[in-house]
């Protein structure tokens, strides 16, 4: 049948056979007047694609074609599309669809709507907030019409207008890709934070989320240091802005750095095995322990006066906004911020190796899918 009835993707049919992956057809979700219709270049390797397809954050509908880092180029436009025309090189992100009318979409925080008129698939609800949040996610997720979105291991992407980016021109695509899940999901809490001149921040666990972290703080004027369990990664850290690296696997690591960080940013996605007591002492007082990183169990438990001593609390976040993303690219065009990433050729293969990497922690820092041309064809645009 092919586009514009069908999109072709390479997916998994098991969570025990997540490595296993299949070229399929798939319907995509109905057009409407204010989508894009994107022949996808290239799609970064997401760490959210490992925990899905493995089902270490529960079942999801399957078969599934994972991947939320898409960058390609518009194909189609709808007639109530004002922000790209077709042969533009856009960028799709972790977020696909809100209803853009409640308080929080007109507050530049789509990325937290509730009021969501497509559904939530019941499996896919694998933490608390996903029974509050039914803002749309780009593979997984049920739209109004009934069909599964499905990711960017694919051919082609269907994206309304408010969640397909452009990006500047002189970022190469396999570099802009990490950047609208990694990059996004670091940069938001950073600028919401206030991070800048004069403010120390740590960023905890150098991968691919970590990377932007350093990446982004440093960028913005802040004083970055990495904490990371061992001290492999320190000469990469020191080359990405970070004026010190500190090994949290040494023996009272924290004495030295006791209320010292006005922000940290945890990357990690082992954080059930952390001692959190000792990295919330290294904040200063009201200070912010904040998550990105998100492990398959619950967090160690603490009790309320751990939070006593500094004042400090726990947080976290999901993604960011459009503002957010378009200040995001602005910041790494003007800069030349580069990200570090290895690029594979998707295939059944490629995709084999990517997530097996991933999940192993043999990646620095990001995969990016290329050769989709190769795959696909390339009369798909």
């Amino acid at each position: 049948m092919g586009y514009p009835d069908s999109f072709q993707g390479f997916m998994i049919d098991s969570h025990d056979k997540w490595t296993e992956f299949s070229k399929k057809d798939f319907k995509p979700k109905t057009f409407e007047d204010n989508d894009i219709d994107i022949a996808i270049e290239c799609c970064g390797v997401c760490g959210s694609d490992v925990h899905t397809i493995t089902g270490g954050w529960g079942e999801t509908p399957l078969p599934l074609c994972v991947g939320h880092e898409i960058v390609g180029k518009a194909i189609k436009v709808g007639p109530k599309v004002t922000t790209v025309k077709v042969g533009d090189r856009v960028g799709v992100g972790a977020q696909i669809q809100a209803c853009l009318k409640c308080k929080l979409c007109k507050s530049d925080n789509e990325n937290y709507c509730p009021d969501q008129k497509g559904k939530i698939v019941p499996s896919r609800a694998f933490f608390s907030f996903r029974l509050l949040m039914l803002e749309l996610d780009t593979f997984g997720a049920e739209y109004a019409d009934g069909t599964i979105s499905q990711g960017g291991y694919s051919s082609h992407v269907r994206a309304h207008e408010y969640f397909t980016f452009p990006i500047p021109d002189n970022i190469p695509s396999e570099l802009a890709a990490p950047m609208l899940c990694a990059g996004l999901t670091t940069y938001s809490p950073l600028v919401r934070a206030g991070v800048g001149p004069g403010k120390k921040v740590a960023v905890v666990g150098l991968g691919g989320l970590g990377m932007f972290g350093v990446i982004w703080a440093n960028a913005l004027g802040a004083e970055v240091y990495v904490i990371s369990h061992s001290p492999r990664k320190r000469e990469d850290a020191l080359k990405l802005g970070a004026k010190d690296f500190i090994v949290s696997g040494e023996k009272n690591w924290a004495e030295k750095w006791k209320f010292e960080f006005d922000f940290v940013l945890n990357t990690a996605d082992m954080t059930h095995t952390f001692n959190l007591q000792e990295y919330m002492s290294t904040i200063s007082v009201n200070g912010v322990f904040h998550n990105v990183g998100l492990p398959d169990k619950p967090l160690p438990e603490m009790m309320a006066q751990d939070f006593m001593a500094n004042g400090a609390s726990i947080g976290g976040s999901h993604i960011g906004c459009r503002p957010e993303a378009l200040a995001m690219f602005k910041l790494a065009s003007e800069k030349n911020l580069k990200p570090l990433v290895e690029t594979v050729q998707i295939s059944e293969a490629g995709c084999k190796e990517v997530v097996t990497k991933v999940k192993d922690n043999k990646v620095r820092y990001r995969f990016t899918l290329t050769g989709y041309d190769k795959a696909f064809g390339a009369g798909r645009s």
